[in-house]
């Protein structure tokens, strides 16, 4: 693939002549057509299409791309690396996935949304959108740093915060929203299927509708103690039978428990499988 560091450097030599002719061509917008191939020597162009986004402030875009490493062994270029852009692409990459995921399941509690979130946003699998993408193949990294930082998970996700952060300051949460709109769908898949497995409430839920055929109900019988030290008895029923009790010191916890005890009376294995 060649140096792409030495790549983007020459670019910065050809960007007042590239920059007239993109002012021929609409800003701010999703890309309009443009070649099939674009240069190698052109390598933010390419960058640029698999974002979907024509940046009006190119400066933005590459300093997304420094990373600290660059910086340090450049201090007279007058620089500056990702991590402001990395503060602002958390929070925005925050209220895109809240945003998203509110509208998705409108009948979800706040508690459960959270979850997904969380999921969604975590380290791994932002690197694995900058992977997608491929994010390591523009950073500006110093000599020490570049064999390795590369494929470094936590450098390819701060990288996509920042470049995150970068889109929202050149086009506003519309460029970000046509990003995410992206991505967000099959990881939200793969999320609610995680989900499903880690958490016992839901793997007892779907083994219960695939081999009873019946939902499981859960009903709390007792709370014991003061107000402000609570203590729950949740029971778990498939039909009329109860098939587990949990306690905790809230309804949530409880029941989590409820679950895990009823899989364990079940004899369900994690593959799904147990006794009908």
């Amino acid at each position: 693939m060649g140096n792409w560091r030495i790549r983007i450097g020459r670019l910065w030599g050809h960007l007042q002549e590239k920059q007239k002719e993109k002012e021929q061509a609409p800003h701010g917008s999703p890309h309009a057509s443009s070649p099939a191939s674009p240069s190698e020597e052109e390598p933010l162009l390419l960058l640029e299409q698999r974002l979907g986004w024509s940046f009006r402030n190119r400066a933005l875009l590459m300093e997304a791309l420094t990373h600290r490493s660059y910086v340090n062994e450049h201090p007279d270029e007058g620089i500056r690396d990702n991590e402001r852009l990395e503060f602002l692409g958390d929070a925005v990459l925050q209220l895109v996935v809240s945003a998203d995921l509110f509208r998705r399941f409108p009948d979800w509690p706040e508690g459960r949304l959270t979850e997904l979130r969380t999921i969604l946003i975590r380290g791994e699998r932002l690197a694995a959108w900058a992977e997608d993408l491929e994010l390591g193949r523009w950073l500006r990294l110093g000599k020490g740093e570049a064999e390795s930082a590369r494929t470094r998970p936590s450098v390819l996700a701060d990288a996509f915060e920042a470049l995150l952060g970068a889109l929202y300051l050149d086009g506003g949460l519309p460029a970000v929203e046509r990003l995410m709109g992206r991505l967000l769908p099959e990881a939200i898949d793969q999320a609610l299927r995680d989900l499903e497995w880690h958490d016992p409430k839901g793997r007892l839920q779907h083994w219960s509708q695939s081999v009873r055929g019946k939902t499981p109900v859960y009903r709390v019988v007792a709370v014991e103690g003061p107000p402000h030290a609570a203590r729950f008895t949740v029971q778990v029923l498939i039909g009329d039978e109860v098939v587990g009790e949990g306690q905790g010191t809230s309804k949530r916890e409880a029941t989590r428990e409820a679950a895990r005890n009823a899989l364990i009376r079940l004899g369900i294995e994690n593959g799904g499988k147990g006794a009908s």
